[in-house]
């Protein structure tokens, strides 16, 4: 039970702050560049951070083990999903394709 309020603690005092801010495109300009593009990256953090809320809080409220199975794998998968948002995110094509000439 220690460990379920570590974990969302944690998590809340980490990746709930940067989610947000970034998710509301405030962050310092010296991270800008780095970060690009910021939202997608913000949206991507929360859905990874909406993994301990959903799989610790039912655990904490003693629920049945039915409950508990059952939001540990919706857990998994916001994690899952934040990963695939954070990879497309991230993702920059190496070579851009040459653009077709215009006629005048």
């Amino acid at each position: 039970m220690k460990w379920q309020w570590i974990g969302l603690v944690l998590f809340s005092l980490t990746l709930l702050p940067a989610g947000l801010a970034m998710a509301s495109d405030r962050v310092p300009r010296r991270l800008r560049g780095r970060l690009a593009p910021i939202r997608p990256r913000g949206l991507a953090v929360l859905l990874i951070y909406a993994t301990a809320p959903v799989n610790a809080i039912p655990r904490l409220a003693g629920a049945s083990p039915d409950t508990t199975l059952m939001c540990t794998a919706i857990g998994g998968a916001l994690g899952i999903a934040g990963a695939l948002v954070l990879g497309f995110a991230t993702h920059r094509p190496r070579h851009r394709p040459p653009k077709p000439a215009r006629s005048a």
